[in-house]
């Protein structure tokens, strides 16, 4: 079964705020000429805070459900312009068994997968 795809926009504020939720301050997720100067196309998103948006989309698809297990590669980063934002979508495909629903996820931003492997396998 597919779940319907849910967005999530991005800002630079939001990496901010994060940040201070955090503890991350790594000057790569908010300083243009630091992202800039070790190779990266721009500023980026936390992982963890890209990740942390796809299991909010888990959340809504199955509200009050029990985590049993939640996990992603970081492949490719989310960049966040300095003006407006950018848009990650999170897609799901849901298998059950053993009274266990897994929650196989796509997670893309301009069309391009940003996690690897990201499941959810949910109880309840």
């Amino acid at each position: 079964m597919s779940l319907p795809t849910q967005t999530f926009s991005i800002t630079r504020a939001d990496l901010v705020a994060y940040a201070g939720a955090s503890g991350d301050h790594n000057p790569i997720h908010q300083d243009e000429s630091v992202a800039l100067s070790v190779g990266l196309p721009g500023v980026i998103a936390h992982g963890m805070f890209t990740m942390a948006l796809a299991a909010r989309a888990v959340e809504a698809w199955f509200p009050g459900a029990e985590v049993v297990s939640f996990g992603c590669k970081f492949t490719n980063p989310v960049v966040v312009p300095a003006e407006g934002g950018v848009d990650i979508e999170v897609a799901g495909a849901v298998k059950e068994a053993d009274g266990l629903t897994t929650v196989s996820l796509t997670v893309t931003c301009d069309g391009q997968k940003v996690l690897g492997m990201p499941k959810a396998v949910l109880r309840g």
